[in-house]
């Protein structure tokens, strides 16, 4: 196999540059999920926000997100990788501060969606500005780095926001807005590079897969609100179903598709594409909604932060020790035992009530985040090695949009359940209080508690159904491998 050609001559200095500007955004992507959710509640009270507006907080970031990363990275090979970061740099930065000042909740909601599209940007510019910055050793290092970034953005979001909720959830916000400040100043020294040869956009299949995840979204609120049985319920539902399956036409009917979707045939690559709806997923349901559980009974912001430090820590570090588990155990077991730590940690958090110890959920939290760590420490590079050399810029593509799906989908999904489940003993009015995070009474607290517990079991099935059917598809594939070898045919 070639090597990759080497980076061209750029000096020392836009180097560090285009390295520093696109870590720190890429720390602040995750760190705009995981801080606000600290503050959600605080944020409907003083907004006197309903659930729905309330929830789109979240929603519209995610989806959207996950909807334009393929997209923006077209874009930015075509008319400039440097502009286009620097672009979603301000966007996102600017977005954040207009949030810190809006007193509205719609107008929060849709520059949350416009931080979506920035945050795809940054993502995608930012990972073609390093791979044309760095080369060799050094390109893997800066991308260990770039995936530590992340970790630690998720991380470090929860615990912030806790600290700075007695100036009010407008603060969070402005320290975002800062940091991408911060991050647009560094990316000026960036190297430009471009593709003029890159495709277009794929604006079709980009209009149906983000119309199918905010319908979807839109299903999961109705359905929470209104029951799942709801005509409005129902039809979001239906709507998801044609807007994927016109996806899924434009995709194999187009001439340069944002997804490849006959890599899905496959099993390794299927099974790898749905690995984040057993990783991402469960940890996006918890940082957002664990802190929301706990203060609706009465924890301040800072205890609900520190309440998932032990969630928090092993996502970080785990993935910085890659080279040392692998070095260890092999890809397929990492991907099999990640979720099954996850599956254990799920289950264990089953006792976690109103006014528990922070040492009672420790150890469940604790094993799920090694859990999610380790699946983090090979997930990138297995989906890019089940498929030959040249589609492996288009298997990352895909995962990394599937990673944020399943972001997305987590927070409306687990909402959703989480009010159903809590107004079947109670009433809807109450069940959304809790789920905004608001105090309620001992006996909605209780059947909120019972509604964590069946989406922390529900939490524990997928992650031992994705661990089974990951063992088994990279098992079959190496097996088909060993077949090929020995027929002569590879």
């Amino acid at each position: 196999m070639a090597s990759d050609p080497p980076a061209p001559a750029i000096s020392a200095t836009a180097t560090r540059a285009s390295i520093g500007a696109v870590l720190l955004a890429s720390f602040f992507l995750p760190f705009a999920v995981t801080g606000p959710a600290i503050v959600l509640p605080d944020m409907a009270a003083g907004l006197n926000a309903s659930s729905a507006g309330t929830q789109w907080v979240q929603n519209s970031y995610n989806a959207i997100f996950a909807a334009t990363v393929l997209a923006t990275g077209s874009l930015a090979d075509r008319f400039g990788r440097r502009l286009v970061l620097r672009i979603g740099i301000a966007t996102f930065g600017l977005a954040m501060a207009l949030i810190a000042v809006s007193s509205d909740i719609l107008v929060i909601d849709v520059l949350r969606g416009v931080q979506g599209l920035a945050a795809g940007a940054t993502v995608s510019a930012g990972s073609a500005v390093l791979a044309h910055a760095t080369s060799g050793a050094r390109r893997v290092r800066v991308f260990g780095l770039l995936g530590a970034s992340f970790g630690g953005g998720t991380a470090a979001g929860p615990l912030v926001a806790g600290a700075l909720a007695p100036l009010g959830w407008r603060a969070i916000f402005v320290v975002i807005a800062l940091g991408a400040a911060i991050a647009f100043v560094a990316s000026r020294y960036t190297q430009a590079s471009s593709d003029p040869s890159a495709p277009r956009p794929d604006l079709p299949g980009m209009a149906c897969f983000g119309g199918a995840l905010l319908v979807l979204s839109l299903g999961f609120i109705q359905a929470g609100e209104a029951g799942w049985s709801n005509v409005w319920t129902l039809l979001a539902f239906a709507a998801t179903i044609l807007l994927l399956g016109a996806f899924v036409l434009v995709e194999l009917r187009g001439s340069q598709p944002m997804f490849d979707v006959r890599l899905f045939r496959r099993p390794a690559f299927t099974a790898l594409m749905c690995l984040p709806f057993s990783v991402t997923f469960g940890l996006a349901a918890l940082n957002v909604f664990l802190p929301v559980f706990l203060q609706s009974g009465g924890a301040s912001p800072w205890r609900a932060a520190v309440e998932l430090t032990p969630l928090e820590i092993p996502v970080l570090l785990v993935p910085l020790a890659a080279r040392w588990l692998t070095s260890r155990w092999s890809m397929r077991t990492l991907l099999v035992a990640g979720p099954v730590l996850i599956a254990g940690g799920s289950c264990g958090l089953v006792v976690v009530d109103r006014g528990t110890s922070t040492w009672v959920s420790a150890l469940p939290l604790l094993l799920f985040g090694v859990g999610v760590g380790m699946a983090f420490s090979v997930m990138d590079n297995a989906a890019v090695s089940t498929v030959p050399v040249d589609k492996a810029g288009s298997a990352a593509g895909m995962f990394n949009t599937m990673r944020i799906t399943g972001e997305s989908l987590a927070v409306a999904a687990t909402a959703a359940v989480l009010i159903s489940v809590t107004a079947a003993r109670t009433s809807t009015t109450q069940a959304v209080a809790a789920v905004q995070g608001r105090h309620v009474p001992v006996t909605t607290g209780h059947a909120f508690a019972d509604a964590l517990h069946v989406v922390v079991i529900g939490l524990g099935v997928l992650a031992l159904v994705g661990a089974i059917l990951t063992g088994w598809a990279l098992r079959r594939s190496h097996d088909t491998e060993a077949d090929e070898m020995r027929a002569g045919t590879r």
